[in-house]
């Protein structure tokens, strides 16, 4: 397998836990019904497609973004609000508010993770050795 196919795995991957648990904290009732499978289900198809979407924009020269944190952030969230808005229909009264915020929680965890998972996890191997030595 081609290091640009496992590259795409790696980004699919990514791109579907951090949607997939943007879409379980913004749905209303969220930690409630964590063992609902039609939660589930829609979180896990809300990732799924973003995840799809992902490995199509490598296609593209928008895949660049992929490369900077920020880029990549955006990328996440715009891709997560689209995948979400999809799933399903919101659950707010306003309408595409939950897909937005999933979205921009999708971006953060992005973010968020850029940060402590860049150069295999130095930041966390750092602190769990201060922590136990």
């Amino acid at each position: 397998m081609s290091s640009e196919w496992k590259r795409r795995i790696r980004l699919f991957i990514q791109r579907f836990w951090q949607p997939t648990s943007a879409c379980m904290t913004c749905m209303p009732g969220s930690w409630g019904n964590i063992m609902s499978l039609v939660h589930w289900t829609i979180a896990f198809r809300t990732g799924l497609l973003t995840g799809l979407l992902a490995i199509l924009l490598t296609f593209t020269p928008a895949a660049k973004l992929y490369g900077h944190r920020y880029g990549n952030a955006l990328v996440v969230g715009v891709l997560t609000t689209i995948g979400d808005a999809y799933s399903h229909a919101s659950h707010y009264p306003i309408p595409y508010v939950e897909h937005i915020l999933t979205g921009a929680i999708s971006g953060l965890l992005a973010l968020v993770a850029s940060y402590l998972f860049e150069d295999r996890a130095r930041r966390v191997r750092q602190v769990w050795a201060r922590l136990f030595g």
